[in-house]
């Protein structure tokens, strides 16, 4: 099968000693399928238990899905490593061009290794990867980076990513980002320190092959239904339409917006910073991740005068969703477009994840209007909604002029710890939690997740469901089990690579119809069996570098501030933290 066989190709590159090489793995991708299932493994094989995440011990696996290229909304490229956030097994997903660039240059996989001893970019194109020296672009930020790559690499037909760092990256601040096509990232848990440690610039990709798809008058039918799904139905209207920034609204009306580092749940300012008054006011244009006709991507424009040139302005164009909406906006109290905008333009271009980078603001202000810090500490002084101060701030997270930058460069967790104010420092496991604050469902799912991320299982979603049903919260083994068992699911979903907004779409039954014109028969209960499978492979790699789901600290913040459902009940958590641990405790013995 021509498709499946340029899928399981594995290219490993090795930045110490500069070289590449190509491994059919085939055994991998026929029974992991790709993307996060096959990254799992390779995981396995490459980065040790013990690893340092920013030594070369710890290698970057990216890796795409059977149908990515083949069908619509099947847009993602996995990113799987050791974080340096938190140091454990971690995975970033991002959109863009990436995946169709990886799957058309004929890999399903690449495997990046070592470090190199001076800075470089690499380009993979037509079989081959070339070592660019990158001295010249160290140093400089995100936008500049591409600007000079392409200058450098012919331009030429195929697709194209281009995968960079900013100046975070450079100076290893642990939640430094992977921007890709300017608008998309590879943005949790470090992956742009871990590039940074390596010495690695940007990763550009160039895919001009292709490959035949076995049954073609079936898998026209098939595409011609998902494509239908995705452009005529509701499914993907919201994201079209106002795309994540809808959520806006919709959560603070029930109370649930972060506000102000977690103090509440309602953002008096919310209409401003909507995806509503976003699109009415601010919205350029729409973008969409190559092989999705959905566009969700919202772009907005900012117009900016010249400091010397009245009557002359520029326009810059900045991407939005509903994750910085929350932690540069409502969880700092800014409620101006145009401040908002200009904090997030200052992230991005530094290479910082949205989330962490404005919780971590957020705990600041907090600390230093209860005096933990000082303008000695700060070098500025700073306010809820103050956007210029955090802009000062952001750069010097990136700059670190003194040791109090340093601690934040590690994450909340870390500067609390030394300066105190943990019991507002907002993190689950170390990791910065994204903008939603609606119940039990979503801080449980947010402790036990793989990543600890809210895409794991989607629990917010949970919380609101059983909100609008009126129905009481489930046992905490009943909350566990439903968490666990769409958790797993989803790793089907990320394995064969696709969007998980289109998870509405992309149901059990149509999984199994899209691979029937590739000539590969699965059954619904060979998937959901398979997603527990690589669900377990996840927990068992992080049990072994020493997680412990009974040690993971709750913030304090979350069981004082209320909720839709009212305060968070403490003992309700633990319970089902003991109970989340007795099924990891089960599977490992039944592992040996």
């Amino acid at each position: 099968m021509d498709w499946f066989k340029s899928l399981s190709n594995v290219l490993y590159v090795d930045l110490t000693r500069k070289t590449f090489w190509v491994e059919s793995r085939e055994e991998l991708f026929n029974k992991w399928l790709g993307g996060i299932g096959v990254a799992t493994q390779l995981y396995k094989e490459e980065v040790p238990k013990d690893a340092d995440p920013l030594s070369p011990n710890n290698s970057v696996i990216f890796a795409v899905g059977p149908l990515t290229g083949v069908y619509p909304l099947a847009s993602k490229t996995i990113a799987v490593f050791k974080s340096p956030l938190n140091n454990y097994f971690s995975e970033s997903h991002a959109g863009g061009r990436s995946a169709l660039a990886i799957r058309f240059a004929g890999y399903g996989a690449i495997v990046i290794r070592g470090a190199s001893d001076r800075p470089v970019y690499l380009v993979i194109e037509d079989g081959k990867v070339r070592f660019r020296e990158a001295s010249v672009l160290w140093g400089m930020r995100s936008t500049e980076t591409v600007g000079r790559i392409l200058r450098e690499v012919t331009a030429g037909p195929g697709h194209r990513t281009i995968m960079r760092i900013g100046r975070a990256g450079e100076r290893l601040v642990r939640y430094a980002s992977v921007v890709t096509e300017t608008y998309r990232h590879f943005g949790r848990l470090g992956l742009g320190a871990v590039f940074g440690a390596k010495k690695l610039k940007a990763v550009v990709v160039v895919g001009r092959k292709g490959f035949k798809i076995p049954d073609i008058p079936t898998y026209r039918s098939v595409y011609d239904e998902i494509h239908n799904l995705a452009v005529k139905s509701p499914a993907m209207k919201k994201y079209h339409d106002l795309g994540t920034a809808a959520n806006v609204l919709a959560l603070n009306t029930i109370k649930a917006l972060p506000t102000r580092n977690f103090t509440s749940g309602d953002f008096e300012y919310a209409e401003e910073i909507s995806g509503e008054k976003l699109a009415e006011a601010i919205l350029a244009r729409r973008v969409a991740c190559a092989g999705c006709p959905t566009a969700c991507v919202h772009i907005a424009a900012l117009r900016e005068p010249y400091v010397e040139e009245p009557y002359f302005y520029k326009i810059k164009f900045i991407s939005y969703d509903h994750e910085p909406l929350y932690a540069l906006g409502s969880n700092l109290g800014i409620g101006s477009r145009e401040g908002f905008l200009k904090l997030l333009d200052s992230v991005e271009e530094e290479g910082l994840d949205a989330i962490s980078t404005g919780v971590i603001l957020a705990w600041t202000t907090e600390a230093f209007i209860n005096g933990i810090i000082s303008e000695k500490e700060l070098l500025t002084k700073i306010s809820w909604g103050d956007y210029e101060s955090y802009i000062k701030i952001v750069r010097n997270i990136v700059t670190q002029p003194n040791e109090f930058y340093k601690y934040m460069a590690l994450g909340v967790e870390e500067v609390a710890k030394r300066y105190g104010g943990l019991e507002y420092a907002m993190a689950f496991n170390k990791v910065e939690p994204a903008g939603y604050h609606t119940g039990p469902l979503f801080v449980i799912s947010l402790m036990v997740g793989s990543r600890h991320s809210h895409l794991d299982a989607g629990a917010y979603s949970m919380d609101q469901e059983l909100l609008a049903a009126k129905k009481q919260l489930p046992t905490p083994q009943e909350a566990i089990e439903k968490i666990v068992e769409e958790e797993s699911w989803r790793q089907v979903l990320t394995s064969i690579a696709v969007c998980l907004f289109a998870r509405g779409i992309y149901k059990p039954e149509l999984v199994v119809k899209c691979f029937k014109p590739l000539m590969k028969e699965v059954s619904v209960e060979e998937l959901r069996k398979l997603g527990r499978e690589i669900w377990v492979e996840k927990q068992m790699i992080k049990y072994s570098e020493g997680f412990n789901p009974l040690e993971i600290r709750v913030p304090e913040r979350v069981l004082k501030t209320p909720t839709p459902h009212g305060l968070i009940d403490e003992d309700y958590v633990k319970e089902a933290l003991r109970y989340f641990n007795l099924i990891i405790t089960l599977s490992h013995k039944l592992r040996g």
